[in-house]
């Protein structure tokens, strides 16, 4: 099992902006990665991490999309999808203060060691900065 990290679900459902070589790349990856996941292969994420993606789906596509996105992957088998107690997201924060990350990347490599996961699908080169191993393609 992997974690499935925020960005790829909205690099893979959005359009970029301004379009470059480096953004379509990531999408095609981000694509990729969620065909994978939509055929069934088990992840795990947080409900910080679909918060994330909740919040850039309304801002760009509305709230009734975000919504139904965000309950169709409630619904799918293969997706665990974990709690963050208070407590947790407080050890992130100061984790995210001491390794210059932002505090859900933290909260994603906590969450990882938790559930002894050892890869995420993520575009976030901050996890780098924590010891995870990313899977981009």
């Amino acid at each position: 099992m992997r974690f499935i990290d925020a960005n790829v679900f909205i690099h893979a459902i959005l359009k970029p902006k301004r379009p470059t070589e480096a953004t379509i790349k990531v999408k095609d990856a981000a694509i990729k990665i969620f065909n994978r996941f939509n055929e069934g292969e088990p992840t795990l994420t947080t409900v910080v991490h679909l918060s994330e993606v909740a919040n850039v789906l309304e801002d760009a596509a509305g709230t009734n999309f975000a919504t139904n996105f965000i309950r169709d992957l409630l619904l799918k088998p293969n997706l665990k999808v974990v709690t963050v107690t208070l407590e947790e997201y407080l050890f992130a924060s100061e984790l995210a203060l001491t390794s210059s990350v932002g505090v859900n990347d933290a909260q994603a490599s906590l969450t990882m060691r938790k559930h002894e996961i050892s890869e995420a699908y993520s575009f976030d080169k901050h996890l780098d900065k924590l010891k995870v191993k990313r899977i981009t393609d």
